[in-house]
């Protein structure tokens, strides 16, 4: 790749910040049966190159692949490669191949100018995409040497999980949710029709954003979350085991994207330093009035500080987009079950048969006792009706 090198399997979930690991998931299903996908019809053009085989990647090849496109795959680990190219996600590209008519470039930030550069001219009749996580800095980058950017077009997909590595890969990652298109006025139709295509052929949402407003806005919806995330799982590492021992779902909701990679996330917060440092600050000021109000918390007007801070919390989050985009708010039930084969399975039957929709599901285990908790999500005018009916079925709620 020019001498270029990047980590095998290119960047990972870390730079989706979605929700991708907070529902029940049972990893690397890739593929629809084949009959199920002769029947999608794609937008793409293909055929379509993929540089970097890993979760993002080969998610966008097993989802191209599922509606009959061309892939081919590249990745300077050859293992990479083979195993994205084993999982459905692509062939690995030879030299025979027709051109592309679209390369996607789904490597980690800091080499994503460098492989944008060597994709424009190893493949000059092709439309370049990258789905990078931070878009400024390449561009910016790509200016500076005067490359002719009409066929290059940025993007990026808000979807990840909190492992990488073409095994995690899947056909419905981006499913639902926002795909960014970073586009200026000289991009042509043509260029930019490829690419919101992919996006559409995939299931994501089109949404145009300057580089700026983009990495403005990750910067506050994903990369704040990160460090905050991070810094308070570090907090737990001097913790006695009695200490921890004591955690439930509120820790968990708060720390779960502290498991990503270090690596990339210094790559992805280095390229975007200056947004994140002025949310940091932001952060930072809050967090010391707040410490400033517990220290009397008896003081005047301290209690009020306290509340009027947590109350913005509550402001805050009611902003958070829901399920399928809304900003509909949920009702969320735990229900007791058994730590045994089956009975999930039972629960999530019997919902079905009462006509409960459950909007979202989440799992905990009680530390030291055969029993877990089931975390349900649904509307809130049926909730009641679903805790007696459980109920009335032998079910345990909280």
């Amino acid at each position: 790749m020019s001498g270029v090198r990047h980590p095998a399997g290119s960047e990972a979930a870390a730079g989706a910040g979605s929700d991708a690991g907070s529902r029940a998931e049972t990893g690397g299903a890739h593929l629809r049966p084949v009959g199920e996908r002769a029947a999608l019809v794609a937008r793409s053009r293909g055929p379509v190159h993929i540089i970097g085989a890993g979760l993002l990647g080969a998610s966008v090849g097993l989802g191209l692949r599922e509606r009959g496109v061309d892939v081919t795959l590249e990745d300077l680990s050859p293992t990479t490669v083979a195993l994205a190219a084993d999982y459905g996600a692509g062939r690995v590209r030879s030299a025979g191949d027709d051109a592309p008519a679209l390369v996607v470039i789904a490597t980690p930030p800091d080499v994503t100018a460098d492989v944008v550069e060597r994709a424009l001219r190893t493949y000059p009749e092709a439309v370049v995409t990258d789905v990078a996580s931070v878009k400024l800095a390449p561009y910016a980058e790509l200016v500076r040497r005067g490359i002719d950017l009409s066929r290059y077009v940025g993007s990026h997909p808000m979807a990840g999980r909190e492992r990488g590595g073409a095994i995690m890969a899947r056909a419905d990652l981006f499913v639902g949710r926002p795909w960014v298109i970073c586009r200026d006025g000289e991009t042509p139709a043509e260029a930019l029709a490829l690419v919101e295509a992919v996006a559409l052929d995939l299931g994501g949402v089109l949404i145009e954003m300057t580089p700026e407003e983009h990495d403005r806005s990750v910067g506050l919806v994903s990369h704040l979350p990160q460090v905050v995330s991070s810094l308070l799982a570090a907090r737990l590492v001097p913790a006695s085991d009695q200490a921890i021992g004591l955690a439930g779902g509120g820790l968990r909701d708060t720390t779960r994207v502290a498991s990503s990679d270090p690596e990339l996330w210094v790559q992805i917060l280095g390229a975007n330093s200056a947004p994140v440092v002025e949310l940091l600050d932001a952060f930072a000021a809050d967090v010391a009035a707040f410490a400033d109000a517990l220290r009397d918390p008896a003081r005047t007007g301290a209690k009020r500080r306290i509340a009027d801070l947590l109350s913005a919390g509550n402001n805050g989050v009611s902003r958070i987009p829901g399920k399928h985009g809304s900003s509909e708010r949920f009702t969320q039930i735990t229900v007791l079950i058994d730590d045994s084969p089956g009975q999930l399975a039972k629960l999530l039957t019997e919902l079905g048969e009462l006509g409960i929709n459950m909007e979202d599901l989440r799992l905990e285990h009680s530390p030291g006792a055969q029993i877990g908790f089931a975390e349900i999500a649904v509307l809130p005018e049926v909730a009641e009706r679903a805790v007696a009916d459980l109920v009335e079925r032998g079910w345990r709620t909280l």
